[in-house]
């Protein structure tokens, strides 16, 4: 470049950061739910042609893609764009303006910050060409399975991709902060529905009865215990019970019990063999407790897991970007992210952007989640120089 990189992203960001703040808050605005992204993808795709490029809408309008630059092989950037069904109680002017509907994840800034980064690849490639081909990936439905990577996969998204990259916002990192790991970042996610029936009756008889609330509760209680005790403590695994039904009245033993759980684990062998596992715990602890059961046991997302280079590469871009101070190391999550559907097929790696405010507590998935705006600047510039190096790069 006749300017050096961290020189033009300065002069660019000092001139566009107020327009990517503007799309950020304008999609915080006008939340859509996953597979209904269509509005979403519709203001991307303007602000993109705005640029000089041509997205691509798939067939059913909820996600895009963007190629920008020419060569055979190609580096990816993803970013998902669906809110969560929760109330935002935040008095800001870009509040949401759809009852019961929020951006509480950050994929807001997610969007907005990969607009930039088309926005820039534009302009770099027309001022001095570009080292490659660069695909912007804007997914839908992150949040809902079944989830639209694999939608996005299915109409080209990966077709010539030598690696992808993916921020994922983080309030527990400040914004500044890029936190980086090598291996496992996130967890595989399975749902589990029990259901139970039986013969119901009197509190005062429960000998008479399957006594249903015990055996649910038993199931509750000592499934999550006994499934580690048959791993390897090496091994993380988290079921938790989020639902439990049984019952109305207090003198009465109910008929029905329903108990639906979450299964997380880290590493795709112990993913492989967990849903045998688990079920079979289940039904023995069910007949320990007089009753059989029937069980809905239904696969979520595979686990993140980063290529040692490309994550090498986003720590080494955020020296880069914004200095040797600014990379954290990010802890391995026991939630679900399904960038993973893209790490099967091709190397690449999630980073967490920092988004904490000084001073405040607040974390994902809450309808108070708000971001400092800051770190979408910070996000771009890191994002630029991570993708750059991967082209140039012969390890992809």
């Amino acid at each position: 470049m006749s300017t050096s990189l961290p020189e033009f992203l300065d002069g660019w960001l000092a001139a566009h950061t107020g327009e990517i703040i503007a799309a950020r808050r304008h999609i915080h605005a006008n939340p859509r739910l996953s597979r209904q992204e269509h509005d979403t993808a519709d203001f991307v795709a303007a602000r993109l042609a705005e640029a000089g490029l041509d997205p691509q809408l798939i067939p059913d309008g909820t996600g895009l893609t963007c190629d920008i630059g020419t060569g055979d092989r190609v580096i990816a950037i993803r970013a998902d764009m669906d809110a969560l069904p929760i109330q935002d109680p935040k008095q800001v002017p870009y509040r949401s303006t759809v009852p019961g509907v929020t951006h509480a994840c950050g994929h807001d800034a997610h969007t907005a910050m990969l607009i930039g980064l088309g926005r820039v690849l534009a302009e770099l490639e027309r001022l001095e060409g570009l080292p490659g081909r660069f695909r912007l990936v804007f997914q839908p439905s992150e949040e809902q399975f079944p989830s639209g990577a694999p939608t996005m996969i299915k109409y080209g998204a990966l077709q010539d991709v030598a690696a992808i990259f993916a921020f994922h916002c983080d309030p527990q990192f400040q914004a500044g902060k890029i936190a980086v790991r090598n291996g496992p970042l996130t967890a595989a996610c399975d749902v589990m529905e029990v259901r139970m029936t039986g013969r119901g009756g009197h509190t005062s008889r429960p000998h008479l009865t399957s006594d249903l609330v015990n055996a649910i509760g038993r199931v509750v209680v000592d499934v999550p215990a006994l499934v580690t005790r048959r791993l390897d403590p090496r091994q993380s695994v988290a079921i938790v019970f989020g639902a439990v039904q049984a019952g109305e009245a207090a003198n009465a033993i109910p008929q029905e019990a329903l108990a639906r759980a979450t299964v997380r684990v880290h590493g795709r062998e112990t993913w492989d063999m967990i849903p045998d596992l688990v079920q079979e715990v289940t039904r023995s602890v069910a007949r320990a407790s007089g009753v059989e059961c029937e069980i809905d046991y239904r696969r979520g997302v595979p686990p993140v897991v980063n290529d040692r280079l490309a994550s090498a590469m986003f720590a080494g871009a955020t020296a880069a970007a914004l200095g040797d101070e600014a990379v954290a190391e990010a802890p391995m999550s026991m939630g679900g992210e399904d960038f993973a559907y893209y790490l099967e097929q091709v190397p690449g790696a999630m980073a967490r952007l920092g988004v904490g405010r000084p001073g405040e507590h607040l974390d994902i998935h809450q309808g108070n989640f708000d971001i400092d705006e800051t770190a979408l600047a910070h996000g771009i510039r890191v994002m630029t120089h991570t993708v750059l190096a991967a082209a140039a790069s012969p390890a992809f």
